[in-house]
């Protein structure tokens, strides 16, 4: 009995990951406002080391003016509680050498403590100073933060906000100003385009729906010969492919827009109706489906998140292996996120080929060429409809062949 071949083994992943790495510590990142903050606040701290220098060396010349003490002692007795003199009967040359030293550690002490007062009232102001320059850098990039605002909604497709800055005629109102006037010819031109799908997938239903009525009407005679009768079905399954092909499109041109209307949808449920679809063809092909649904509900439109999960349930169905394949469905919440994922067994897709996968009309291995299996759109509007929820899909090869496809949603 001749051996099982061992699956292929699946091509070694990218050692590069094209995003951008997280930083370790986010609240080191050097802004405008912090890298603002160091320079006054570091200038006011460089400014007050030169004054203090200044102030210590003025102060250190006027005391050190005449080290010789004005007057001589000739005879007599001195003490004192803060210098040695010496021996109870000092000479009058040592009096006079005894006295200078105390002179000199008077004047010293006072130098000290004039450095030391200096630097502890030096660090209090620079406290001051970087938390005045703080809240000064704030209240300057405070429109830069309101641009930022819009620029992430209008990231999100919501291409209704305005920043409508308000203030002086400066530089950053007129930054402000030009990007609202950007935003509206953006919002214009996605309004038209959005027109224009909607009124040319009108157009092309209309004949389509025509033509398959036609074709049906002429298949339903009994008396057609068999030639016509196999040319009418293979015209009528070319219409309806061009019919799922208008339908792809206007969807994926809907779907790339955010979603205005939200309400509470459980992926599980979403799977379960996918999963019930796709049975048949599933059955057909000896595919088994399997896996766990666990509630995780997302706010969202629940016939393009059904699309999602039909749509990548259709294709580990389709793009699957010949005998014993295999489709795994799970729904769970995960790092507070409603994750979806879709693993199958299939062919070997090399790591390169992943990004490819998701633009439209394209097939693994094949470029833009007809296939039976679908138009070419599917993966196309499941990242379109991830995106316009505020998720995100992604892909990778498994071990032996087929994809893990999952898809993040937030909560």
């Amino acid at each position: 009995m001749a051996a099982t071949p061992a699956p292929p083994a699946a091509p070694p992943k990218p050692t590069w990951d094209p995003r951008r790495p997280e930083p370790p510590f986010p609240w080191l990142r050097p802004t405008i406002r912090i890298r603002l903050t160091l320079l006054y606040g570091g200038m006011f701290l460089i400014a007050g080391i030169l004054l203090l220098s200044i102030i210590y060396l003025i102060a250190a010349n006027a005391l050190n003016v005449g080290n010789d003490l004005p007057f001589k002692i000739v005879s007599g007795q001195v003490t004192s509680d803060k210098c040695s003199i010496g021996s109870s009967t000092p000479t009058a040359a040592e009096l006079n050498h005894a006295l200078g030293e105390c002179v000199g550690e008077q004047r010293q002490h006072a130098l000290d403590n004039l450095l030391s007062r200096s630097l502890l009232a030096l660090l209090g102001l620079a406290i001051i100073a970087f938390a005045f320059g703080y809240a000064m850098a704030g209240r300057v990039l405070s429109p830069l933060g309101r641009i930022l605002r819009t620029a992430r909604a209008v990231a999100g497709s919501d291409l209704s906000r305005r920043i409508e800055l308000d203030g002086p005629d400066d530089e950053i109102k007129e930054l402000a100003d030009t990007f609202d006037d950007m935003l509206e010819r953006l919002q214009r031109a996605f309004t038209a385009q959005q027109r224009f799908v909607g009124n040319a997938s009108h157009e092309l239903r209309t004949p389509l729906a025509i033509n398959r009525t036609l074709l049906e009407v002429h298949l339903s005679d009994p008396n057609a010969p068999m030639e016509l009768q196999q040319l009418g079905k293979t015209l009528l399954a070319t219409n309806e492919r061009s019919e799922q092909l208008v339908e792809g499109l206007l969807l994926l041109a809907r779907s790339d827009n955010q979603i205005v209307e939200r309400k509470p949808v459980d992926l599980a449920e979403v799977a379960e109706q996918a999963v019930d679809q796709v049975r048949a063809e599933a059955d057909a092909k000896d595919v088994l489906i399997r896996g766990e649904q666990k509630p995780a509900v997302v706010q969202g439109n629940g016939v393009l998140l059904e699309r999602i999960a039909l749509n990548l349930v259709q294709n580990a169905v389709r793009y699957n292996v010949a005998e014993g394949g295999w489709v795994e469905v799970t729904t769970d919440v995960q790092h507070g996120q409603a994750v979806l994922v879709v693993s199958n067994t299939g062919p070997v897709v090399p790591a390169y080929e992943i990004d490819n996968l998701f633009e439209p009309f394209r097939r693994l291995r094949t470029e833009r060429t007809g296939s039976d299996k679908g138009v070419g759109l599917g993966l196309s509007i499941v990242r379109s409809v991830a995106r316009a929820h505020g998720g995100h899909i992604s892909a990778q090869p498994r071990e032996g062949g087929g994809l893990v496809m999952r898809v993040t949603l937030p909560i």
